[in-house]
């Protein structure tokens, strides 16, 4: 795949504090689009962990590489959501690739952190309460995945 593309397989890392806080952040290109931190993989050979890793970094400027502080509060939840690719960003991606294959993290901080957001990339931050963040996301894969941490933690999954 050409370099000129965006690559069809990303991360979605929902960061979120003890009390069940969620870290959204607003996207530049779309007015009123909040979401969890999203990336796409830099090569076929980036694993997802690191994208995820590479992506919050890039996206709120907080470190969570395994040699780091947070690096042990970065989870894979080894679930996918596969999904169209929105017609308005259509054109990062080669001819022909309608599809995203999107990979689900989780990354619990201690509290609610300052954020160093990327202003080509994203406008503004918010900590909100899940449920809350569940409902200002514009992605419904995104409001699922905020929604499920809260069940993981009834259910004693994440920490």
């Amino acid at each position: 795949m050409s370099s000129a593309f965006k690559i069809p397989q990303s991360v979605l890392v929902v960061i979120y504090t003890p009390t069940l806080d969620v870290l959204l952040i607003k996207r530049a290109d779309a007015d009123e689009f909040w979401q969890s931190v999203t990336g796409s993989k830099d090569s076929l050979e980036e694993s997802y962990w690191q994208t995820a890793v590479r992506e919050v970094r890039e996206e709120t400027g907080i470190e969570c590489d395994p040699a780091s502080p947070l690096g042990m509060g970065l989870h894979d939840w080894r679930l996918e959501n596969v999904y169209d690719i929105y017609p308005q960003w259509q054109h990062r991606y080669a001819p022909g690739v309608t599809r995203n294959t999107e990979r689900l993290f989780g990354l619990a901080v201690p509290e609610r952190l300052p954020i160093s957001l990327s202003p080509h990339e994203h406008t503004a931050y918010l900590w909100l309460p899940h449920r809350q963040a569940a409902a200002r996301c514009f992605s419904p894969s995104n409001a699922e995945a905020i929604l499920m941490l809260s069940r993981s933690f009834q259910n004693g999954l994440v920490q």
